[in-house]
């Protein structure tokens, strides 16, 4: 196991910092995240969390001393269920414990129907820079479809808020493929989605995961031709409109990338405290081969509230990232940007050398799915789409290896 310390390497990645807020009103049928629904006007133990993320954060720093955190996202849940007090106080007390950048990126998910009048402008105070609004659809009974408690109205006040407490960095939330959408259904949210100029959009399909309500009974969803011209439609005009793809479900203004996520796809390292919050963290050995940890905390907000007065403190678990893992770990990171990654990170993150990777990397370029770049790892238009295939090949020649 990684010990207990790590001195800062100018070789290890950048660090990021992942907060999870577990409480959200109503769970939705499609969610798989560690999520717990409390009911309409239930008062959350915003001081008890409070001290436990603190404490939470103060068990992590020996592990990065001397890192700087470059985004801090705060995800749930409903993060947005949180007073913006509460936000101030931690970032004071996150300040006056770690390196923040200078251009430090924290993100906020927020839920259009859980938000009060002025919320927006007491986040802004307390040091978020961007929002992240899980509008999903403006269409009322694609809402209700998907169990959402806001409305397309909802949605757009939200906006307006936001920009009036001086947010210019907002990414809207959009969901495809939905119960009963067509086509023209789907370009309508994009076109009501454009209106309102986001700097950035997550336009993605939904799919139906274990252990969620959509899982056991699944709703009907549109057919195989449908949700091809839904994606191919929707990108031209995303596109169109200048918002560029760079991962498979984001796309950007110029400038106006989610660090943290771009940290997460490029094999970045991240603290993730909160309730079920996960992070993997880097060291580099005495034989400079990178080693990677995955940590985890126990997911039951109860638990983890008691776990403040328990000597074994609020993590779950840890593993280190088996070397015969690290090929497809890495691979499934980096593959998901549309300009991939130079090639030579996969030696530095998989200790494996590129030399290696010739044969597969070529049968890959020759079915299409790499573009024909000998100093990139880089998905084609094809290999987006087909990302399972291409990564088995990854895979692959990261067990052939061993």
């Amino acid at each position: 196991m990684m010990g207990h310390q790590l001195s800062h390497d100018a070789s290890l990645p950048p660090l990021s910092l992942y907060i999870h807020v577990p409480w959200c009103v109503r769970k939705c049928p499609y969610c798989d995240f560690n999520s717990h629904g409390v009911g309409a006007g239930a008062a959350l133990p915003e001081e008890d969390y409070l001290q436990a993320l603190i404490a939470d954060l103060d068990a992590e720093l020996p592990l990065v001393q001397g890192r700087e955190v470059i985004s801090v996202f705060i995800g749930g849940g409903t993060p947005s269920l949180m007073s913006a007090d509460f936000y101030a106080r931690f970032f004071d007390a996150l300040a006056r414990r770690v390196s923040l950048s200078g251009d430090v990126e924290i993100t906020l998910e927020a839920n259009p129907g859980t938000l009060e009048r002025g919320r927006f402008a007491g986040y802004r105070r307390a040091g978020i820079n961007r929002l992240s609004l899980g509008v999903q659809s403006f269409q009322d009974a694609q809402l209700a479809a998907l169990g959402r408690i806001h409305s397309g109205d909802d949605a757009l006040r939200a906006v307006e808020e936001a920009r009036s407490a001086g947010f210019d960095n907002i990414n809207l939330d959009l969901m495809h493929g939905l119960p009963g959408q067509t086509p023209a259904l789907a370009l309508a949210d994009i076109e009501q989605a454009l209106s309102l100029a986001p700097e950035h959009l997550s336009w993605y399909q939904l799919t139906l995961e274990p252990n969620t309500e959509f899982f056991s009974d699944p709703p009907v969803l549109p057919a195989e031709e449908s949700l091809w011209d839904i994606q191919d439609l929707g990108h031209a005009r995303l596109e169109e409109a200048g918002l560029r793809r760079y991962e498979i479900s984001a796309y950007a203004h110029g400038g106006r990338r989610s660090r943290h996520n771009l940290n997460y796809w490029s094999f970045g390292d991240y603290l993730g405290i909160g309730a079920g919050a996960h992070g993997k963290l880097s060291r580099v050995g005495r034989d400079g081969v990178m080693a990677m940890e995955r940590r985890w905390k126990v997911r039951q907000p109860e638990t983890y509230l008691r776990r403040m007065a328990d000597p074994r403190g609020f993590a779950a678990g840890r593993r280190l990232i088996d070397s015969r893992e690290l090929p497809l770990e890495f691979a499934m990171n980096a593959l998901r940007l549309v300009e991939g990654v130079p090639l030579s990170l996969w030696s530095q993150n998989t200790g494996r050398e590129v030399s290696l990777l010739h044969d597969r990397l070529g049968g890959a370029r020759n079915k299409g799915l790499l573009v024909e770049d000998v100093d990139r790892l880089q998905a084609s238009p094809q290999g987006l789409l087909f990302l399972n295939d291409l990564l088995s090949l990854i895979s692959e020649s990261g067990d052939s290896q061993g």
